[in-house]
């Protein structure tokens, strides 16, 4: 690897992956400016998080040549890359982005273009009721041991604080309004972190403070309850249902191995949807709709739950 800072290496390359800050205009202006190096066979990705490709690939003159490559953090570690079609980009440039996945030992997870695509879209409820959680008096340590007593490798507090505040604040209001199911309102006590610039583990203090890479942790927090539980996960389950119902990911057995990969979803449950039919699918959607009579309309349980039943 040599650095490139002029992007000579473009001209030359079979694919080229952009990976600038979410921001819609920006990344047009690189594309404007990297097309007009790039090989006409070349493949032209982008990592985006958040954005739908059909917004990015707004003036591109080849919009069949471009896909998505959602990598997740931290790239060196997390296996799962997230390949994103949209109705206009050619078998041939996501076969290839396939195979370049397979090349450097990566997990490739097919995906349709849509907001948050599966696994930041399954993500991002269960962040957000974390700190409606954390608002209504519960101690983040409670908190995140409710995810961790069910599998969960940290819990959302502690995720969140990892992920970086701005990261997770950014892409949370991205989704909320972007997308039709009802989302937590996004925490004043979040935003309030970010704009003091307490963004979480790289700048030393979150939600928690940090040392030696560690969270510091109250070790005496009361002990989580199964709803505390129910209220963090089932979010993710009924997200992966919608998902499957509108063919953004092809089958059950895509939407549980992506959630395992790239969120660390508790394996030995053997993914979301394998956990609700263990659990049983019937028990899964009166749960669901329990918290939409008690917390409100976010919980309510997807209509794919009918079907599957």
């Amino acid at each position: 690897m040599i650095p490139d800072l002029t992007g000579d290496g473009v001209g030359s390359a079979d694919l080229v992956i952009e990976a600038v800050p979410e921001l819609l205009e920006l990344k047009r202006k690189v594309y404007a400016a990297t097309e007009l190096k790039m090989r006409a066979e070349a493949v032209l990705a982008t990592n985006t998080s958040s954005i739908p490709l059909e917004e990015l690939r707004s003036g591109l003159r080849r919009p069949d040549c471009f896909v998505g490559l959602h990598f997740f953090n931290p790239v060196s570690r997390m296996q799962l890359v997230e390949v994103v079609s949209h109705d206009q980009a050619s078998a041939d440039a996501l076969a290839r982005a396939r195979a370049f996945l397979g090349r450097i030992d990566r997990l490739p997870a097919p995906v349709k273009s849509t907001p948050g695509f599966l696994v930041n879209r399954a993500l991002t409820p269960y962040l957000l009721e974390a700190m409606v959680m954390l608002q209504e008096g519960v101690k983040r340590e409670t908190i995140d041991a409710a995810a961790e007593t069910f599998g969960m490798p940290v819990g959302p507090i502690e995720l969140a604080d990892q992920v970086g505040l701005d990261i997770c604040l950014h892409v949370a209001e991205v989704l909320k309004a972007s997308l039709d199911r009802p989302l937590p309102d996004v925490s004043h006590v979040l935003s309030e972190k970010v704009q003091t610039g307490d963004l979480g583990r790289k700048t030393g203090k979150g939600f928690y403070s940090w040392k030696k890479g560690k969270a510091v942790k109250d070790r005496d927090a009361p002990k989580p309850t199964a709803e505390m539980t129910d209220r963090l996960i089932l979010p993710m389950l009924d997200v992966c249902m919608a998902s499957l119902r509108e063919r953004v990911v092809a089958d059950e057995d895509t939407a549980d191995g992506a959630m395992i990969f790239a969120t660390g979803f508790a394996p030995f449950r053997g993914g979301p949807m394998h956990y609700a039919r263990a659990r049983g699918i019937t028990e899964i959607r009166q749960t669901l709709w329990q918290f939409s009579q008690r917390y409100g309309e976010r919980f309510r349980p997807d209509p794919g739950w009918n079907d599957l039943a």
